[in-house]
């Protein structure tokens, strides 16, 4: 019987399959993919790096670890690792490889998460970057990751361009370059000993066995996929590219520019027809068209046209798709650590382009067809109705469905609930319209979606999205405020009026400051809300009532940029930089309410982890399943309240398809 217990593993491998296009699935499963270099430590002890490449044989209770659910397995981004091996272990120690799930399931091609830890979800979750460089330095390791790696990389584990100097090679080998190799060896070895490292500096702050759990489901809908149509993909790619040149053949015909793309160009042009343009952006151009000429405005509507970049949603699907049509690897765990939520990777999902057009189904089946000739005639806008359908090039198996179902208003109910906003609870309560009744705590005056005073849900709205998280005038116009027609003067007047009719809520953001400021000034323990706030070993960490906790590296009490005084802390801040970051209640309370609802989406997939989910984009679930399967029933499971916030009212709504699209 194996004495090993845990492992800790970083490996190098190559592959032609571009790694940042296509995600680790596709990549992994390239006939040319191999492992290169196996880092590991056993139990901790010193680390070993075998040189697969150049013959060595990893050792055969090490291989028979990597598919035993009694053996931790350990690596930072540990998905790359399980991937990766995964697909190296059927290949070449075929008896060693085991799957999991059912065989109606599409995940038979990888080992099973639950034996699987990820460092950088630790990282995550304790605030810290999401880079072993970055998760190194900020804890001030002794040993760092060295920094000749990216270059190593580059060298052995990607192809080359072949040139006279080397012979018209088209990959670089470890007899190319001996002294770049024994580096490279060096590399691996060294970010086994960080990951180890990093592991030690958190052992005081362990991650709950309940994420870890959540981890696995998290990897389980990674390895499922989702099934992508490939003929509406490859057909979408080629009406785009039709569509581009005769929209690009036009707008030269008529500005005579030799190039209408470039910004130059075009605002020369704009200025000799007395139009001056100080930006050509997207919400600038829509600005434009409402004031210029006709003829103008004709030639920046092509321009806005050439500027969808909807063939790129449908690339990044063709990058991603694996050999069985499913495309996989498009949500990371703890991808955003002030919350803890999912962030999209590859496809991108959290972002695609919704889908107004009254017949989808009808211009799905012109791009399936192929027939670019009637796709022209019925359509005015190409690229419009091109990225209006991206969405339904995702397909569930042949013979199943799609239902699709999201939380009614997660966030304004956790806010209510939290802040006891109880005017709010009671139209939750009653299924009533929350922008209605916004609007009519605002104003004083029956409001109805179809009905009397109609014309101001649009305010409570829009006050709703932009004011939950002490958003102010600034907040109001980032939300399209003056573009649906507010004045500038009707803005502050709003503010006033949301803040008023919500007493509750604003008391809550202040009590929560209160209580942030306090227990960083004093290093204690402080309580509103039924939500905890600790100060210990220089970090501040957020109880939630999910048991799952918030962590901010280094909080100290500052200055904000009006003169008074305010909590900073450590972390990724808009530039992508490590640096410190100014905070105040409103700020924290949107990170607790999209921390919860983000739990509650987490208990509705455990709930809901015997059907096949194989998307999630915010608050909505996509489960693929049997035409028989009622949506009802999933609605209701998906709205359970959990045990640890009880009396929140919540409430799922959902529907079925035959291809992804919004109701």
């Amino acid at each position: 019987m194996s004495n090993i217990k845990s492992l800790e593993i970083d490996i190098e491998t190559f592959s032609s399959v571009d790694l940042a296009k296509s995600g680790v699935y596709r990549y992994a499963e390239s006939p040319d993919a191999e492992l290169l270099l196996f880092g590991y430590s056993v139990n901790s002890g010193p680390v070993k790096v075998v040189d697969v490449a150049c013959g060595e044989k990893i050792p055969e209770d090490v291989i028979a670890a990597l598919s035993d659910d009694s053996v931790l397995k350990w690596a930072f981004n540990a998905s790359f690792e399980r991937v990766f091996l995964s697909i190296w272990l059927d290949r070449n120690y075929e008896q060693y490889f085991s799957s999991y799930s059912i065989n109606e399931d599409t995940v038979g091609s990888y080992l099973d998460p639950s034996s699987w830890r990820c460092s950088m979800v630790w990282s995550a979750y304790m605030g810290l970057p999401l880079s072993l460089e970055g998760a190194g330095a900020v804890l001030g390791l002794d040993e760092q990751k060295m920094k000749e790696g990216k270059a190593l990389i580059r060298y052995f584990c990607r192809p080359c361009a072949p040139t006279g100097a080397n012979g018209g090679r088209t990959r670089n080998l470890p007899e190319h370059d001996r002294e770049k190799w024994e580096l490279f060896k060096s590399y691996n070895n060294r970010d086994v000993e960080v990951e180890m490292a990093i592991q030690q500096k958190l052992a005081n702050f362990p991650v709950p066995d309940f994420l870890w759990d959540e981890y696995r489901l998290d990897q389980e809908i990674n390895d499922r996929g989702i099934a992508v149509d490939m003929g509406v993909v490859d057909n979408a790619i080629r009406f785009d590219a039709f569509s581009r040149t005769a929209l690009m053949a036009s707008m030269k015909e008529k500005t005579e520019l030799e190039n209408p793309n470039s910004v130059q160009q075009m605002k020369t042009w704009l200025s000799d027809r007395g139009v001056d343009a100080e930006s050509l952006d997207k919400k600038a151009v829509a600005e434009l068209i409402k004031s210029v000429p006709s003829d103008v405005a004709d030639i920046l509507r092509l321009r806005q046209q050439l500027a969808k970049s909807s063939v790129k949603k449908y690339q990044a699907m063709k990058n991603a798709t694996c050999a069985d049509g499913r495309a996989r690897g498009m949500f990371q765990f703890y991808g955003a650590n002030r919350s803890g939520r999912w962030a999209g990777r590859i496809i991108q999902l959290q972002n695609l382009p919704q889908n107004h057009l009254n017949d989808l189904a009808e211009a799905r089946s012109c791009v399936k067809s192929g027939d670019y000739e009637l796709m022209n005639m019925l359509y005015d806008d190409i690229p419009d109705t091109l990225s209006q359908l991206i969405r339904t090039a995702f397909v569930p198996r042949k013979g199943d469905k799609f239902v699709v179902a999201d939380f009614s208003a997660i966030e304004a109910r956790v806010l209510a609930h939290l802040a006891h906003e109880s005017w709010r609870t009671e139209v939750f309560a009653n299924n009533g319209d929350i922008y209605c009744a916004s609007a009519s705590a605002m104003f004083h005056v029956k409001v109805e979606k179809h009905g009397e005073n109609a014309h101001l849900r649009q305010k409570g709205k829009i006050s709703e999205l932009a004011l939950g998280y002490g958003g102010s005038v600034g907040a109001l116009k980032s939300m399209g405020a003056l573009e649906m027609g507010l004045t500038e003067d009707e803005l502050k007047p709003l503010v006033d009026a949301w803040r008023k009719s919500n007493p509750n809520i604003v008391r809550f953001w202040w009590d929560v400051d209160r209580a942030v400021t306090e227990a960083v000034k004093n290093r204690s323990t402080t309580e509103t809300h039924g939500i905890r706030f600790r100060y210990k070993s220089g970090m501040l960490f957020i109880l939630l009532p999910s048991g799952r906790q918030l962590s901010y590296v280094k909080p100290r009490i500052g200055e904000n940029r009006f003169g008074g005084e305010c909590v900073t802390y450590e972390g990724v801040g808009t530039n992508k930089r490590w640096e410190r970051i100014q905070s105040y209640g409103p700020k924290f309370v949107e990170n607790i309410v999209q921390a919860i609802s983000r739990d509650i989406l987490m208990y509705a997939m455990k709930t809901l982890q015997h059907c096949f989910i194989c998307g999630h984009v915010h608050d909505e679930l996509i489960i693929e399943c049997s035409t028989g399967v009622s949506v009802d029933a999933i609605c209701e499971q998906m709205g359970r309240t959990p045990p640890w916030i009880s009396g929140l009212l919540l409430k799922a709504d959902g529907y079925e398809c035959d291809f992804y699209q919004k109701s």
